[in-house]
């Protein structure tokens, strides 16, 4: 068995109306002035009055910064950090999606070292320390509440992330009772972007893929395969959507510890140059990234078919793998997500473009069971488009 290491939040708090939870958990600390991380969106849905009321209740001196955006670029982390900064907070707390969250750990890095945002960028930069830091998601999809990892949007179109244990929360509080009120179409994207971390999470040929991240990626399937169509269709089901942010959790820790690969960087370009979710952009591509590694991850496919589509009948190798691809094909429709690149404004002469932008992506290309060249790239667009 190869050496491997796992890292994830040290402290995870899980369960409905969990979100009560939050004055004693910040006033335990001995955090008395916070920073909170979140977006309009938030604001408006109405998600941030019982946090902000709780925090009040606690004696907690809060200041919002609600100013993040889908594909959050650097002068919203360079705000929100400066806010932070006058406010003299102690720590910060996110609240949102997966772009609320990647903002709010880097506020906390920028606030708790002298290291410039543009250094930490890559694996293992950022140094550290920062300020203490808890996440509280409202999708089920990112798993960033577990996760060393947060992606903004550098000049005008290109992705960067910064990947390191050091921003890893402190504390995940997950209450599915917030994930309630998401709307389908969010909630089918989300819910596919989990499904892509863990089967990507099960196949990389990252030297760090490991048993613990294996066993994780498979809970994970499972919980997301045999509940997204209800919390898509029932989406005030409370069980559903209990189970989504479980796994979206699950599916977090495990590609935290053994990375994602080529659907996360073909999927990139999508939301950096034409603003596709993150979610959308990646079910775009998943089954042509899946079919191109085919060769090589037959037997995986075939492992992973079962736990997600127990109704697509046995099948072993290629067989079982061709059952899965195209199950998720069909999942993906039937959850009401566009199914080619033409459907969300993308014109099919922009593919070399977005073949060279994803080739950039080397941090991710280089777990994925398949060597990806820009032919290979340009292949699976097209056949996306």
């Amino acid at each position: 068995m190869n050496s491997f290491s796992f890292h994830t939040t040290p402290s995870i708090r899980f369960g409905a109306g969990t979100i009560t939870e939050l004055g004693r958990i910040v006033t335990d600390r001995g955090w008395h002035r916070i920073t909170l991380v979140t977006d309009k969106g938030i604001v408006q849905a109405g998600l941030i009055e019982q946090p902000l009321a709780l925090l009040h209740q606690a004696g907690v001196e809060v200041t919002l910064f609600d100013e993040v955006t889908a594909d959050p670029p650097e002068p919203v982390v360079y705000r929100a950090a400066t806010l932070a900064a006058e406010a003299q907070a102690q720590a910060v707390v996110g609240l949102g999606g997966g772009s609320s969250l990647d903002v709010a750990k880097l506020v906390a890095l920028l606030l708790g070292t002298s290291q410039d945002l543009r250094s930490a960028y890559g694996v293992g930069n950022a140094k550290g320390p920062r300020l203490p830091l808890l996440l509280i998601p409202t999708t089920a999809g990112t798993g960033a509440e577990v996760t060393p990892i947060a992606i903004i949007t550098t000049g005008l179109h290109e992705k960067m992330g910064v990947v390191s244990p050091v921003i890893l929360p402190d504390i995940a509080l997950l209450d599915p009772e917030l994930t309630l009120g998401l709307p389908a179409p969010v909630t089918a994207a989300t819910g596919i972007d989990a499904m892509v971390h863990a089967i990507e999470a099960y196949t990389s040929v990252s030297a760090n893929n490991n048993p613990i991240s294996r066993g994780l990626a498979r809970q994970a399937l499972q919980l997301l395969g045999s509940n997204i169509h209800r919390a898509v269709h029932e989406g005030r089901d409370l069980e559903a959507r209990s189970a989504m942010l479980l796994g979206s959790m699950l599916a977090g820790q495990a590609f935290t510890n053994s990375p994602v690969a080529a659907v996360h960087a073909l999927a990139y370009p999508l939301g950096g140059h034409y603003g596709v979710p993150h979610g959308l952009s990646n079910a775009l591509v998943l089954p042509h990234v899946l079919r191109f590694n085919m060769e090589a991850c037959a037997d995986s496919y075939a492992e992973l078919a079962p736990l997600v589509f127990p109704d697509i009948g046995p099948g072993e190798g290629r067989e079982g793998a061709v059952r899965f691809i195209e199950a998720l094909a069909t999942l993906s429709h039937s959850v009401g997500l566009v199914q080619r690149l033409r459907d969300v404004g993308i014109e099919q002469d922009a593919i070399p473009m977005l073949a060279a932008e994803a080739l950039k992506q080397q941090r991710l290309l280089v777990n994925n069971p398949v060597p990806v060249e820009l032919a290979d790239a340009a292949a699976i667009y097209r056949a996306a488009w």
